[in-house]
């Protein structure tokens, strides 16, 4: 049977690849992941050492850190002893655990100050269990930090500092202890899950798979899901999903969308964005008012007192703009070149678009971030 299997996925990927593919085809690997196959986030707290005088010197939780360190080697502190640790941080440890991954391979992790801490740099964790969502632990750590940040501090106060020096990374500091069960092998069906939900997309994909495999295995159960019979066993199992993340279809067409930035001012609109018949005016009115108060003497021998007198300038400036006429249909191409024509800035772009929307000339989803 496993035999048959394969002839069936390389007889398939042939196929495949004899026909021509549309222009704007994609894989699906890049449309999306199987269920069950994703990185897992792993965290642990730990100690960082050896750091030159910029650690968290006295804080409580740095000193009960440094203690649970030092007890692994059968040294007790006195009662009611607690060391200035400045040369040592508590810090927190993140990493990734991705998917398959198994023991004795090697993570990247990023090491972060939790407390006073100034600098970590020079500075080297000790081993330190990294934990997944069920406190279980699956790495350890430990490792010299690469630190990109710098600090520099003055007796008098003044500081210098270079991007972020209260945090760092460890290149391959973290060995993998246990695999995470993905259940890809035993769940009754596969089932791939689209990153951008899309009902065309989905119904795309499953068409897609049935036509490379001559068969009716995959069906869309949803604007995101697509459901694919596969036989039990891995082996059989992953051969068929390398085939799958290879086969190409073309996604359907993004929805008709503006995205605005209101704080920085940008402006993103996508091709599908059409315009309805409209008619679109836009100015600028700028009111300047200037004070310049001045200084008046009084008369010789007059006894009087020297007194402030307000000069007010009130200036108007108002800007005409043409009237532009959006015939039906017009696309974004149109759209930015009439945007341009009458000078507009993103601010006013950003009023314009708004104004489009509400009279309901611009049929399109308007995002404000």
């Amino acid at each position: 049977m496993a035999r048959l299997f394969r002839l069936l996925a390389v007889l398939a990927l042939s196929l495949t690849g004899a026909f021509a593919v549309p222009a704007q085809a994609e894989r699906i690997k890049d449309l999306g992941t199987f269920q069950g196959v994703r990185p897992n986030q792993l965290t642990g707290y730990g100690i960082v050492v050896g750091l030159a005088g910029t650690g968290d010197d006295s804080l409580d939780y740095a000193t009960q850190g440094m203690k649970g360190v030092v007890s692994r080697f059968g040294l007790t502190l006195p009662q009611g002893v607690n060391p200035a640790l400045k040369n040592a941080a508590a810090v927190l440890v993140t990493a990734d655990l991705p998917a398959f991954s198994k023991p004795g391979q090697r993570l990247d992790v990023t090491v972060s100050a939790l407390g006073k801490a100034k600098s970590l740099r020079g500075g080297t964790l000790i081993m330190t269990p990294l934990r997944g969502a069920d406190n279980e632990i699956y790495a350890m750590a430990q490792g010299n930090l690469a630190v990109g940040g710098l600090g520099v501090s003055g007796a008098d106060g003044s500081q210098v500092s270079v991007n972020v020096p209260s945090a760092g990374r460890i290149p391959s500091g973290a060995t993998v202890e246990r695999a995470v069960a993905t259940g890809f092998d035993t769940a009754p069906t596969l089932t791939f899950n689209l990153a951008d939900a899309d009902l065309t997309t989905a119904l795309r994909v499953a068409d897609g798979i049935n036509r490379a495999f001559g068969d009716h295995r995959a069906r869309a159960m949803d604007a995101v899901s697509v459901a694919i019979t596969a036989a039990p066993g891995a082996e059989d199992r992953i051969m068929m999903m390398g085939m799958i993340e290879n086969i190409e279809v073309s996604p359907a067409e993004a929805p008709a969308r503006v995205i605005v930035n209101a704080r920085t001012g940008t402006v993103v609109i996508n091709g599908a964005v059409k315009i309805h018949p409209a008619a679109v005016a836009h100015g600028k009115l700028t009111v300047s008012v200037n004070e310049a108060p001045r200084v008046v003497q009084p008369a010789p021998f007059s006894q009087g007192r020297t007194a402030m007198e307000q000069s007010s300038s009130i200036q108007i400036d108002e800007q005409k703009k043409p009237m532009l006429n959006f015939k039906g249909g017009a696309s974004l191409a149109d759209i930015v070149k009439a945007v341009n024509a009458i000078g507009a800035s993103p601010a006013d772009m950003v009023a314009i678009l708004e104004a489009l929307k509400q009279a309901g000339a611009m049929k399109a989803d308007l995002v404000v971030l």
